[in-house]
């Protein structure tokens, strides 16, 4: 099986043990306390998955600086984003060890303990440095900006142990999964090549389509599909909407064990390029040999190039620092000349009228009304879960 990024073998920080997680829940009973932010608290989810493997914790600030700007930190580790904890707090204190709570539960319980190797001060010409490295923008109106530029100005670093995966395990019991479940299941299923799917959406056709191309053409033996479960922009489709539908069309649309439908618990960044690397540092830790990356991937608004995503592995990524391979797709549409799913770049001879092209604003003013799309663009036991969610939105 790949190795995960940076090391032999995954480190998750979820402390696997009960009887030491029970100590330290007792612990962090008499600990000073930190509220998170929710990106600081997706971040220890995803640190203790063993996502963000082989890091230990929250970087410092020369750490974050040299991410941003060189994706690897001073050290030369390869990372494509800063993975930090940024607070409005000004009590913590280097050197102590402190209990981090979750604003995404009620009642706030400890997600992890921390021991603070460093607490700083971040300037505003550093925030508007990281935000350019990283989202490759300045504009507020970018979601992920207007997220990292919010969070404080003081930037708490260190190791942690996480103690639970937030509302991620009771929300989504069936989808939410570690990398260490991801790679164990992967083991199980005896399967060597695995393609990522990486989703926020509802799967239309075209996506359904796109992973049976990859699996196809790498020789593949399964599928990954990997939704984020976490905080999205408004209008966005709500998880547990994304979750039944995409179960539904693999329940129907693929062989039996082809397919694994999981989740996992962080916060969108929107940060096109940036984000794409990051994903793919998230499926080899998971075990996957390739991810798919398409047209506009993470991407949001028209803040980046439609291929941005893929050139970056060419242009920015340095030889041999993913094991992990891109599988590089482009826009994807039903053909109606060759009645299939097709990839625009390999039908030179089509025009835009040979394919069935819906706006997503005109998608969802159809499921709205209870009209479903066309079954070349939709699944119709997908577009029936659609409808139901926009209908309810409007009644």
């Amino acid at each position: 099986m790949i190795k995960p990024h940076g090391s032999d073998e995954l480190n998750p920080l979820f402390v696997y043990n009960a009887e030491q997680r029970h100590a330290l829940l007792a612990e962090a009973e008499t600990l000073p306390s930190m509220m998170l932010s929710s990106a600081a608290a997706a971040n220890a989810v995803m640190l203790g998955g063993g996502y963000f493997n082989p890091l230990t914790g929250y970087m410092n600030l020369a750490d974050a600086l040299s991410v941003a700007e060189k994706m690897h930190t001073v050290d030369g580790l390869f990372f494509p984003v800063p993975v930090v904890n940024m607070t409005s707090e000004t009590s913590i204190e280097a050197g102590s060890r402190i209990a981090l709570r979750d604003p995404n539960v009620e009642g706030n319980p400890v997600l992890a303990i921390m021991d603070v190797a460093a607490v700083e001060s971040v300037t505003d010409e550093q925030i508007t440095f990281m935000c350019e490295k990283i989202f490759r923008t300045l504009d507020e109106n970018h979601p992920g900006v207007a997220t990292f530029s919010d969070q404080g100005r003081t930037l708490v670093s260190g190791s942690i142990q996480v103690l639970n995966f937030s509302y991620f395990q009771a929300d989504f019991p069936d989808t939410f999964r570690t990398a260490v479940e991801i790679r164990n299941e992967i083991k199980e299923h005896g399967w060597e090549k695995v393609v990522a799917f990486q989703t926020r959406n509802p799967m239309h056709r075209a996506h359904e389509e796109l992973c049976r191309m990859a699996m196809e053409q790498l020789n593949a033996d399964g599928i990954l599909i990997h939704m984020l479960l976490g905080k999205l922009k408004p209008g966005d489709i709500p998880a547990d909407v994304r979750d039944a539908s995409i179960r539904k069309m693999v329940e129907v649309y693929f062989p039996p064990n082809t397919v694994m439908v999981t989740g996992y618990g962080f916060d969108m960044l929107y940060a096109g390029p940036r984000e794409a690397v990051l994903h793919a540092v998230f499926r080899q830790n998971c075990g996957c040999t390739h991810l798919i990356v398409g047209r506009d991937h993470a991407g949001v608004g028209d803040y980046y190039g439609g291929f941005d995503a893929q050139t970056i592995f060419d242009e920015e990524v340095p030889e041999g620092a993913l094991e992990l391979e891109v599988f590089k797709a482009d826009h994807t549409a039903y053909s109606k000349k060759l009645d299939k799913v097709v990839m625009m770049r390999d039908v030179p001879d089509h025009s835009m009228d040979d394919f069935v092209l819906l706006s997503g604003t005109a998608v969802r003013e159809m499921l709205g009304k209870g009209i479903a799309p066309p079954p070349e663009f939709s699944r119709p036991e997908v577009a029936r879960i659609l409808s139901d969610y926009y209908q309810a939105l409007d009644a």
